[in-house]
């Protein structure tokens, strides 16, 4: 080993404990003015689907030079001097293991180094290092990158391996500024490079002990991991913002982790960490001030984390230790069906709500107010879960409501519908008022303050609470929206940054170049890193047993690592009413499985993508159906069509190619709805459009990949709309011919909901599907404000016609918008919205008369539902589906349902009557529904049956339901 001290004094023995800068004085402000060279916090963004993967992303990094994927010598530029100045900028090498530091470099004939400066003076001069404060020469390893490395990093699996020396205290060491170079024979620097660090932190410093704030009954303890700071202070607060603190208190570190023993008195206190750390953003030890990464409560400007004991009786409800016993019961996760709702969406807009109720969590706990109306109609309907969306501490709003701005709405709707005025109201204070949909996460254990009344104190958690067990006792179990994928801020300086500025480089997934990854649109997060991965496990557990929460929605589920997934799921089954006063077996976790950016294709270790999941019982949304239902893709041009927008059957004047291509594609999209429909399930056996038997999986995408990932049921989440893109009505609404009436857009939004309501796999719904809701044509209203998010339950109105949406996502599209705005023809009237949530509600019934509409295993699936009008001669639009049960005491299929022996849906998307016959339903008992017989629709009660030729009559864009009851 070869180890050159700069100082005479060793490193080991120095103390890296300094003595605490001024805390946060009385005005609130202790973060240091933000350098020139960071930028500003980069936009407040949302998006749902997949991008394909040659889709143009905008990328909001913080590089403080232009970066490169591979390391680049220093000697490759006419000027070394900038080179060397700049090498440390980047973090291109790799510190994987106590043993091992992997980098992608060519030594040659000359050596490399590991360089240490505890105060962070490394610098390259004239081919020189100066600074450090060690200097250790590392060998190549000729075995190359040990296999359990490759492993967790497959990206760098091809990086030479340099031996880190067995005697050397690596611990003292991660607490530096650090570099590896490489010298040549003359012992000049030829090439050198910044540490990444997360291996030899997880195999140093991987820690369970106690996490956050602990409560006693004599004390409270406050323990933080930061394995890298050199020093971390608490600076205790009695109130929430202004005044000094009352105390400073120094912890104190064992192996990584820092903790402190206070007094009881400090419960009901706010406080605050200083780190003093190395960030790799600025090449500096900086202090940095932090909340508590387990935080579970803030102050209203959310600088300061609220010391709350979650398990005292004075932030509990009435009831609430009994929660668990009063929720709906749920058999299977075959029985679920999702409702997807923006608590703010819910409320802003209901005036049978108090005014200072509107917006908030309160609005759920009122009995008789229009919102809480319709959802116990959705309830006794049979939707078992309202799917919130993000309700953590995030970024965009602010959450004291005496601060936000707001428009005139008595002058918007004086407006016309087709104006440019209202969406430039609305983005001129769009990131100044109340409204965002909350995928900017800034701390994710925190219910978020401005859905609050009062966002200081316990009162955000005790409003939270009293929601859940309002929906709970209306038969709703309540999923959070989770967003473990990324997080809003980074580097020491931005008032939204907690992890990175606890553990710099650490939380978030960085690039070959050291500058982090932001392929969902911010700051990635490393579900691989063992600390990262805890943090999610910790939250999930706390939101479950902490506010008794049902269910997680994971936003970007795909950026995760499917191991991650697995344990969260094993960790919340797990849960028991005798031991955590909740039934984890009922807990339902589903996600968005896009396959892109960094991690695609196993990039970082294996996925949580919708095909490596399969077998694992999560759930991820099937973008399959819903591509197919309304043609192409969110990226494709809005004007092609899909199997229920009227391709082929009512062209809108785009471009589908000759009649032939048109047929074909319609054909194709039967297919894959049909798969969707049989819950995805890759090994289902159909008969394809050539007249092939095929399994789900080798029924293909345009690009060739499977449409089916599943291997059960409850794997599949069917959608045909969420909270991004546009709504169903107004993608219905832009993707048919323009001339056709709005009873006929109203039928197709109707027959778009019935195809998700009556397949098998879990049914997800976006809200205001069934009150034909629009957003003006918005496509991603994010950050659109109340006034183009209103959501109506007295049904009057479903916000079609408020104005062109706005412009930064939409502007394209405005030539084909303003036109339907224009023409009130395309104006739903209030029969029109009484019809649709009519129509929703019996799709509801009708799923849950039978459990032959909820199977629960890929076996049953496979021998009871069948499709008829396939193969090259069907019936162009239609979906014919059979579901058969068995008999008591008759060999063969057992029997599942004791009203009905079997089922048949007709789904007809053409614009016209039309008649199916097959002889393999031929001289059957059927009859149509019971339900649809008494709906108050007239044409599907026009359905008919012909038993001596199994001929079914179905009208123009209906779904009709028969059965066939059993003898009494």
């Amino acid at each position: 080993m070869f180890l050159s001290l700069a100082s005479s004094v060793p490193l080991v023995t120095v103390s890296l404990l300094s003595s605490p800068t001024p805390p946060p004085t009385s005005n609130g402000h202790f973060l240091p003015p933000r350098p020139a060279k960071c930028p500003s916090s980069p936009p407040l963004r949302r998006r749902f689907v997949p991008l394909p993967s040659h889709h143009p992303r905008t990328l909001h990094t913080r590089p403080l030079i232009s970066s490169s994927s591979s390391a680049m010598s220093l000697e490759e530029s006419t000027s070394s001097t900038p080179k060397l100045r700049d090498s440390l900028l980047y973090s291109r090498a790799y510190w994987v293991s106590k043993s091992t530091i992997a980098w992608n470099v060519d030594v040659g004939d000359g050596s490399c180094y590991l360089f240490a400066s505890k105060t962070a003076a490394l610098s390259f001069t004239d081919g020189a290092v100066q600074g450090e404060d060690v200097k250790i020469k590392l060998e190549e390893d000729s075995g190359g990158i040990p296999a359990n490395v490759i492993k967790k990093f497959p990206h760098i699996r091809d990086y030479r391996a340099f031996k880190v020396p067995p005697a050397l205290d690596a611990k003292p060491l991660l607490k530096c500024q650090l570099a590896v170079a490489t010298l040549n024979s003359d012992g000049k620097c030829t090439n050198a490079t910044g540490l990444q660090l997360p291996g030899v932190l997880d195999e140093l410093f991987s820690y369970n002990g106690p996490l956050g704030a602990v409560y006693s009954e004599e004390s409270v303890s406050l323990y933080l991991w930061a394995p890298t700071a050199q020093a971390v202070h608490a600076c205790i607060y009695r109130d929430p913002s202004g005044g000094d603190p009352l105390e400073i208190i120094q912890l104190e570190e064992v192996n990584g982790a820092w903790s402190t023993k206070g007094p009881k008195r400090w419960e009901g206190y706010y406080y605050v960490y200083e780190v003093s750390v190395y960030h790799p953003s600025t090449l500096r030890i900086e202090k940095c001030y932090a909340n508590d990464p387990y935080a579970r409560g803030l102050s209203s400007d959310g600088r300061r984390t609220f010391l709350v004991n979650l398990d005292s009786d004075t932030v509990k409800p009435e009831g609430w230790d009994n929660l668990a016993n009063e929720k709906s019961d749920i058999l299977s996760f075959s029985d679920i069906s999702i409702y997807e709702l923006h608590i703010r969406d819910f409320s802003a807009n209901d005036h049978t709500v108090h005014p200072e109720l509107r917006g908030g969590y309160l609005a759920f706990t009122l009995q008789d107010s229009s919102g809480v109306l319709h959802l116990k109609k959705l309830s006794n309907s049979g939707i078992t879960h309202i799917h919130l969306l993000p309700t953590f501490q995030f970024a965009g709003v602010d959450d004291e409501r005496e601060n936000w701005k707001s428009v005139d709405t008595k002058m918007l709707e004086k407006l016309p519908p087709d104006s440019i005025e209202q969406q430039a109201l609305i983005t001129a204070i769009q990131d100044d008022d109340g409204y965002n949909w909350g995928y900017n996460p800034v701390l994710w254990g925190v219910p978020k303050g401005s859905y609050a009344s009062n966002p200081n104190g316990p009162g955000r958690i005790i409003e939270f609470r009293k929601m859940i067990q309002a929906l709970n006792r209306i038969g709703l179990r309540v999923v959070l929206d989770v967003v473990y994928s990324h997080l809003h801020g980074n580097g020491p300086f931005d008032e939204n940054s907690v992890l990175d500025k606890i553990v710099p480089g650490y939380y978030l997934r960085r690039n070959t170049d050291g500058f982090i990854e932001n392929s969902t649109c911010v700051n990635n997060t490393a579900s691989e890193h063992v600390m990262v991965e805890r943090l999610i496990l910790d939250d999930l557990l706390h939101w479950a047993i902490d506010h008794k929460v049902d269910g997680f929605r994971f936003d970007l589920m795909g950026h995760i690592m499917k191991s991650t997934m697995v344990k969260a799921k094993d960790a919340l089954h797990s849960l028991t009413k005798e031991r955590n006063g909740v039934d984890g077996s009922s807990i339902y976790i589903y996600g968005e499985g896009w396959d892109f950016g960094e991690v695609a294709k196993n990039g970082r270790g294996v996925n949580a993508s919708q095909f490596n999941l399969c077998g694992t019982g999560i759930g991820s949304f099937n973008d399959r159906i819903r591509d197919a239902m309304l043609g192409g893709s969110p990226f494709g041009h809005p004007l092609q069509q899909g199997f229920v927008t009227g391709l082929l059957l009512q062209p809108n004047g785009h471009d589908h190619g000759t009649e032939a291509v048109a047929e074909r594609m319609l054909a194709v999209a039967k297919d894959h709805i049909e798969v969707g429909m049989a819950a995805n399930l890759r090994d289902f056996v159909l008969t394809n459009c050539d007249g092939k038997e095929v399994k789900g999986s080798e029924v293909l995408t345009y690009d060739g990949a499977s449409v089916a990932f599943a291997l059960s049921p409850t794997e599949t989440v069917n959608y045909v709309s969420a909270h991004d893109n546009e709504t169903l009505f107004d993608i219905v609404n832009l993707k048919t011919p323009i001339e056709i009436s709005v009873d006929e857009r109203c039928r197709i939004n109707h027959l778009a909901t019935s195809v998700m309501a009556l397949s098998q796999g879990i049914p997800f719904f976006h809200s205001g599907d069934e009150m034909l809701r629009s957003k003006s044509l918005d496509r991603d209203s994010y950050n659109s404000g109340d006034w183009f998010n209103r959501l109506d339950f007295t049904y009057n109105s479903n916000n079609w016609g408020v104005g062109l949406p706005p412009k930064g996502k939409n502007e394209k599209n405005w030539p084909l918008i303003k036109p339907r705005l224009a023409d009130p023809s395309f104006n739903p009237q209030r029969s029109h919205i009484l019809a649709a949530v009519d129509n929703f509600s019996n799709l509801l019934c009708i799923r849950y008369s039978s459990p032959l509409f909820r199977l629960t295993t890929a076996n049953a699936i496979q021998e009871r539902v069948r499709f008829h009008n396939t193969g090259p001669s069907w019936v162009p639009g239609v979906i014919v589906m059979s579901i058969e049960d068995g008999h008591e005491g008759v060999p063969g299929l057992s029997q599942l349902d004791p009203t009905y022996s079997y089922i048949v849906v007709v789904i007809n998307t053409c614009p016209t009557e039309v008649l199916f016959a097959s002889p393999t339903l031929r001289a059957r008992t059927l009859k149509l529904h019971p339900v649809q017989v008494m709906s108050t629709d007239e044409l599907v009660k026009s359905s008919t049956y012909e038993p001596s030729s199994g001929c079914f009559t179905v009208p123009p864009r209906t779904t009709a339901v028969f059965v066939e009851p059993r003898e009494v």
